[in-house]
């Protein structure tokens, strides 16, 4: 017969207020800015093929909206604002700007 092993209970770690809090913050911004950022860039497609001039201009502002959604996300949980994590922001207007050009 062999021995049954013991495994150690881990106990949770108390979450601090805090961190709960900007963790909502968090998504509570990323739905918010990533929903117009990637309808933006997705319409700019069928914009840019009737008037090339405003889906370019949605297509820009598909990224404005995605940087500063993802700086706002950096600065809730106190990051510098440059940070590689910001190329995260471009990702719907990189992704289409090959349908567009």
């Amino acid at each position: 017969m062999t021995q049954p092993t013991l495994r150690r209970r881990r106990t949770p770690r108390p979450m601090n207020v805090e961190t709960v809090q900007r963790w909502v913050a968090s998504a509570i911004l990323f739905h918010v800015g990533s929903v117009p950022a990637v309808t933006l860039a997705v319409y700019s497609i069928g914009i840019a093929a009737d008037d090339f001039a405003r889906g370019v201009g949605l297509w820009l502002m598909s990224g404005v909206i995605g940087l500063l959604t993802t700086a706002g996300i950096l600065a809730i949980f106190r990051r510098s604002p440059l940070s590689f994590y910001l190329l995260l922001g471009i990702t719907p207007t990189a992704a289409t700007g090959f349908f567009i050009f």
